[in-house]
C-alpha cells in the first residue's frame, strides 16, 4: 500500500549541476575537464525523487535541450506516477528520460515503502568490481597511468582518435605497466576496418577481453562475420532492445548504458533480452556522479564487465554517495537513492 501523499500531483524539476574532473580525460572524440549533468526531481511534497544525467553530444543533446525535454513534462498525477512505464510515455528514449525515469523510481520507493531492486525482483546490491577508465594519452604516460592503477582487476582503455597509429604501442606499454590486470580497449568508434585489423594481433597478444566500438555505428558492416580473435562489443550501436537482433554476427558484447535507454525501466529489459539472445552484457556509464551510478549498479547481476567509474574521475563525488574502495563498488548505509525515506 502506498504511503500518504500531500498531493494528488507531482512536480517535476530539473537542474544543470558541473562536476569538475581530477584532470583532463581524452577519448577519440573528444577531450573533458568538467562532467555536466542534469538532476530531475519529481515530488508530491512529502517524498522527493531523483534522477541524474549526462546529455551527450554524439546524440545532438545538450544541457539546454534535456532541460527543456524535461520543463514540457506536465504535472504527474500521483497514479501515473506509479505506472512504471509513465516516462517512457511521456519522452524519447535519451538522457532525459533516464533522469525523469530513475527520478520516479526513486520517488516509488519512498512512496510505496519499497527498495527499486524488490519492485523489480532483483537481488538487492553487493559488492561490485568496476573497471577504471585510463584516457588516451602518450605510450609513455599511459604506461606510467597503467602502473599506478595495476592494482586493480579491470582497465579500460580509450584508443582512436587523430593518433590511432600508436594505439598498438600504447596497448603494449599498457600492458607493461599493468602485467597482472584484465584489459577491455573502447575505440569510440575511432577505428578505420584496416586498423582493426592491424591491432587485432596486438590486442591478442596482450590479452585483451573485449574491444568495445571500434567502428563508426551505421558503417560497422566490415564486422559482419569477422574472425575475431577478442569479442566485439557494440555502444554507439546498441541503444534499444528492438536494435539486439541487428547487431548479431557483428558484436558478442553490448554495453547498456542507462542515458541511451533512457532509463532503467528499459536498461532492465535490454539486459534481459541481451542476454537470452547470446549476447554477453556491459554496464557502462558516462562521467557523472554516484547518483547516476547507483541505478546502473542493480543490473550488475547481468553484466559479463562493469564500468561504473564515473565518480573515480571526478575531483569530488556527490555526498552522499556510492562507497568506492578502488574498484570495488558498495551500497551506502546513507540514503542516496532508491530506498525508502526513514521519515
Amino acid at each position: 500500500m502506498a504511503r500518504p501523499v500531500r498531493n494528488e500531483n507531482l512536480t517535476v524539476t530539473a537542474a544543470r549541476e558541473r562536476w569538475p574532473l581530477q584532470g583532463e580525460f581524452r577519448i577519440s572524440r573528444a577531450v573533458k575537464r568538467e562532467a555536466n549533468v542534469v538532476v530531475a526531481t519529481v515530488g508530491d511534497g512529502i517524498h522527493q525523487g531523483r534522477g541524474e544525467c549526462v546529455p551527450y553530444a554524439r546524440y545532438g543533446e545538450t544541457v539546454e535541450s534535456i532541460l527543456g525535454e524535461l520543463s514540457g513534462v506536465r504535472a504527474l498525477s500521483v497514479r501515473e506516477a506509479l505506472d512504471v512505464d509513465c516516462a517512457n510515455r511521456l519522452l524519447p528514449a535519451g538522457a532525459g528520460r533516464n533522469a525523469l525515469d530513475c527520478a520516479l523510481w526513486d520517488w516509488r520507493a519512498q512512496a510505496l515503502g519499497r527498495t527499486v531492486w524488490e519492485q523489480l525482483r532483483l537481488p538487492g546490491p553487493s559488492p561490485t568490481a568496476t573497471a577504471y577508465t585510463l584516457g588516451i594519452a602518450s605510450p609513455d604516460e599511459m604506461c606510467e597511468r597503467a602502473r599506478a592503477h595495476r592494482h586493480r582487476p579491470l582497465l579500460k582503455i580509450k584508443l582512436g582518435g587523430d593518433d590511432a597509429a600508436s594505439d598498438g604501442d600504447r596497448l603494449r606499454a599498457v600492458r607493461d605497466g599493468a602485467p597482472d590486470a584484465e584489459l577491455i580497449v573502447d575505440a569510440n568508434e575511432g577505428w578505420t576496418p584496416a586498423r582493426l585489423e592491424a591491432l587485432l594481433p596486438v590486442a591478442d597478444d596482450v590479452g585483451v577481453s573485449m574491444i568495445e566500438q571500434p567502428l563508426a555505428a551505421g558503417r560497422d558492416e566490415a564486422l559482419l562475420g569477422l574472425d575475431s580473435p577478442v569479442p566485439i562489443g557494440a555502444d554507439e550501436s546498441a541503444h534499444l532492445p528492438r536494435e539486439l537482433p541487428a547487431l548479431r554476427g557483428k558484436y558478442q558484447v553490448v554495453n547498456i548504458k542507462l542515458d541511451k535507454t533512457g532509463g532503467l525501466t528499459t536498461a532492465l529489459a535490454m539486459a534481459m533480452a541481451a542476454r537470452g539472445q547470446g549476447f554477453d552484457v556491459m554496464i557502462g556509464c558516462m562521467v557523472a556522479t554516484s547518483l547516476a551510478m547507483a541505478p546502473a549498479l542493480l543490473l550488475a547481476g547481468f553484466a559479463r564487465f562493469v564500468d561504473l567509474d564515473g565518480p573515480l574521475l571526478l575531483r569530488k563525488d556527490r555526498e552522499p554517495g556510492l562507497n568506492y574502495r578502488d574498484s570495488l563498488i558498495e551500497w551506502p548505509n546513507e540514503r542516496i537513492w532508491g530506498t525508502p525515506s526513514s521519515g
